[in-house]
């Protein structure tokens, strides 16, 4: 599925509030840059029986008491099989649009951090992305938004 149907996807299963849509297709443009930038338009994301995602809490080895929470998301469902949490009969890996990852990092407050490895069978090697980044990206691209439709003087 290509970026653009991936976005389509993505406002089909929001909520219909009169909202969600609206801001899927203003930060959509963000998502698909980010998106553009990884090797697939699917990675495989280890997730819990009741669908929820692996997360990995890694400490930095000079400063122990500094720690991060990640989510990998994996190029094939073999690579996803060899992670730790793999071996686990309560997890699975399923098949994640990159878009879709990205738009549920800024709704998952633990979680700092996406590792997408880019590589099948190169678990060392990833690319990741910081939720703080995507959400300062999307904060541009809101107030852009914002600032192109200004709301007439004379609304009540």
């Amino acid at each position: 599925m290509d970026l653009d149907a991936q976005v389509a996807s993505l406002q089909q299963s929001a909520p219909n509030d009169g909202v969600t849509a609206n801001a899927i297709t203003t930060i959509a443009p963000t998502l698909k840059a980010i998106a553009g930038q990884l090797k697939y338009e699917q990675y495989y994301v280890l997730q819990t029986l009741e669908q929820g995602w692996m997360m990995t809490t890694l400490s930095n080895r000079t400063q122990p008491n500094t720690q991060k929470n990640i989510v990998y998301a994996y190029p094939t469902l073999q690579d996803a099989a060899t992670g730790q949490s793999a071996k686990d009969p309560q997890v699975m890996a399923l098949p994640v649009p990159v878009v879709h990852i990205l738009f549920q990092l800024l709704a998952m407050q633990p979680i700092d951090s996406l590792i997408f490895m880019e590589t099948p069978g190169q678990a060392g090697q990833g690319v990741e992305i910081r939720r703080q980044d995507v959400q300062a990206l999307i904060q541009a691209q809101l107030q852009q938004a914002q600032q192109a439709s200004p709301v007439p003087p004379d609304m009540a």
